[in-house]
Protein backbone atom coordinates (compact mmCIF):
# COMPACT_ATOMS: atom_id res chain seq x y z
CA UNK A 1 0.00 0.00 0.00
CA UNK A 2 2.83 2.45 0.86
CA UNK A 3 4.51 1.74 -2.47
CA UNK A 4 1.29 2.58 -4.32
CA UNK A 5 0.96 5.91 -2.46
CA UNK A 6 4.58 6.83 -3.16
CA UNK A 7 4.16 5.91 -6.84
CA UNK A 8 0.97 8.00 -7.04
CA UNK A 9 2.67 10.97 -5.39
CA UNK A 10 5.64 10.73 -7.75
CA UNK A 11 3.31 10.49 -10.74
CA UNK A 12 1.47 13.61 -9.60
CA UNK A 13 4.73 15.51 -9.08
CA UNK A 14 5.94 14.39 -12.51
CA UNK A 15 2.72 15.61 -14.12
CA UNK A 16 3.01 18.98 -12.39
CA UNK A 17 6.64 19.40 -13.41
CA UNK A 18 5.88 18.35 -16.98
CA UNK A 19 3.10 20.94 -17.14
CA UNK A 20 5.43 23.66 -15.90
CA UNK A 21 8.10 22.76 -18.41
CA UNK A 22 5.64 22.84 -21.30
CA UNK A 23 4.24 26.20 -20.16
CA UNK A 24 7.63 27.84 -19.64
CA UNK A 25 9.10 29.93 -22.45
CA UNK A 26 12.08 28.52 -24.28
CA UNK A 27 15.44 29.93 -23.13
CA UNK A 28 16.05 31.39 -26.58
CA UNK A 29 12.76 33.31 -26.60
CA UNK A 30 13.29 34.46 -23.02
CA UNK A 31 16.67 35.96 -23.96
CA UNK A 32 15.62 37.54 -27.27
CA UNK A 33 15.72 41.33 -26.71
CA UNK A 34 12.97 41.85 -29.29
CA UNK A 35 10.53 40.26 -26.82
CA UNK A 36 11.92 41.81 -23.63
CA UNK A 37 10.29 44.73 -21.78
CA UNK A 38 12.24 47.92 -21.11
CA UNK A 39 12.66 46.78 -17.50
CA UNK A 40 14.00 43.38 -18.58
CA UNK A 41 16.39 45.00 -21.07
CA UNK A 42 17.71 47.38 -18.40
CA UNK A 43 18.14 44.53 -15.91
CA UNK A 44 19.87 42.21 -18.42
CA UNK A 45 22.30 44.93 -19.49
CA UNK A 46 23.18 46.01 -15.97
CA UNK A 47 23.43 42.43 -14.71
CA UNK A 48 26.32 41.96 -17.15
CA UNK A 49 28.06 45.03 -15.74
CA UNK A 50 27.33 43.98 -12.14
CA UNK A 51 28.91 40.55 -12.49
CA UNK A 52 32.01 42.31 -13.83
CA UNK A 53 32.31 44.62 -10.82
CA UNK A 54 30.95 47.84 -12.33
CA UNK A 55 30.66 50.78 -9.89
CA UNK A 56 27.06 51.93 -10.31
CA UNK A 57 26.23 55.61 -9.85
CA UNK A 58 22.43 55.65 -9.98
CA UNK A 59 20.21 54.93 -6.99
CA UNK A 60 18.16 52.51 -9.08
CA UNK A 61 21.14 50.35 -10.07
CA UNK A 62 22.65 50.46 -6.58
CA UNK A 63 19.37 49.35 -5.04
CA UNK A 64 19.19 46.37 -7.41
CA UNK A 65 22.85 45.36 -7.76
CA UNK A 66 24.52 46.93 -4.72
CA UNK A 67 27.14 49.61 -4.40
CA UNK A 68 30.15 47.32 -4.24
CA UNK A 69 32.57 47.25 -7.11
CA UNK A 70 35.53 45.01 -7.76
CA UNK A 71 38.06 44.20 -10.49
CA UNK A 72 37.68 44.28 -13.46
CA UNK A 73 35.44 47.29 -12.60
CA UNK A 74 32.98 46.80 -15.42
CA UNK A 75 35.43 45.81 -18.16
CA UNK A 76 33.58 43.47 -20.52
CA UNK A 77 34.69 40.58 -22.70
CA UNK A 78 33.98 40.55 -26.43
CA UNK A 79 30.68 38.64 -26.25
CA UNK A 80 29.55 40.73 -23.27
CA UNK A 81 30.22 43.96 -25.20
CA UNK A 82 28.21 42.58 -28.11
CA UNK A 83 25.32 41.61 -25.84
CA UNK A 84 25.30 45.01 -24.10
CA UNK A 85 25.32 46.75 -27.50
CA UNK A 86 22.43 44.57 -28.64
CA UNK A 87 20.42 45.28 -25.47
CA UNK A 88 21.09 49.03 -25.76
CA UNK A 89 20.00 49.01 -29.40
CA UNK A 90 16.69 47.43 -28.39
CA UNK A 91 16.30 49.90 -25.53
CA UNK A 92 16.65 52.76 -28.03
CA UNK A 93 14.39 51.06 -30.55
CA UNK A 94 11.68 50.60 -27.92
CA UNK A 95 12.09 54.13 -26.55
CA UNK A 96 13.18 52.98 -23.10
Amino acid sequence: MKTHKIFSALSLIGAIVAGLIVAAPTPTAAQDPAYMSCEALWYARNRIYARNGYCFNTDRARSVFGAGCFPPYGRLSGWEKSRVNQLQMWERRKGC
